[in-house]
């Protein structure tokens, strides 16, 4: 990740900012899942910010990160959200961002240190 993230001369906070942002609107269908591995976890997280890193410069989601949105795992993001991170988050556009995406979010659903509107 720090190799993306030089190259794009932002901070690894922003990218999990950013990928937060957008994988929120899965969490209905994903809690249950099952136990991931943080191999499988960290794969999921760095496709999500390949795929999804124009979002960081203001641009709506492609395809393939709305596409990417909708099979990341909740048990993969919720729990890197700690308080400092989620008071960098913008939920609402969030929201907006993962809707845009065709996903529905759930109302007051606790991910980390972030509850939904």
């Amino acid at each position: 990740m720090s190799v993306l993230c030089s190259a794009l001369k932002v901070s690894p906070l922003r990218l999990i900012l950013m990928v937060v942002a957008l994988v929120i609107g899965g969490w209905e269908v994903r809690v249950g899942v099952g136990e991931l591995s943080a191999r499988v976890c960290k794969e999921e997280r760095r496709l999500a910010i390949n795929e999804c890193k124009p979002v960081l410069y203001g641009k709506l989601p492609t395809p393939q990160c709305c596409q990417r949105v909708r099979v990341s795992h909740v048990d993969c993001i919720c729990p890197v959200i700690t308080p400092k991170l989620a008071a960098l988050i913008d939920v609402g556009r969030a929201v907006r961002l993962v809707e845009g995406c065709g996903r529905r979010v759930p109302h007051h659903f606790k991910c980390g240190s972030i509850t939904t509107p």
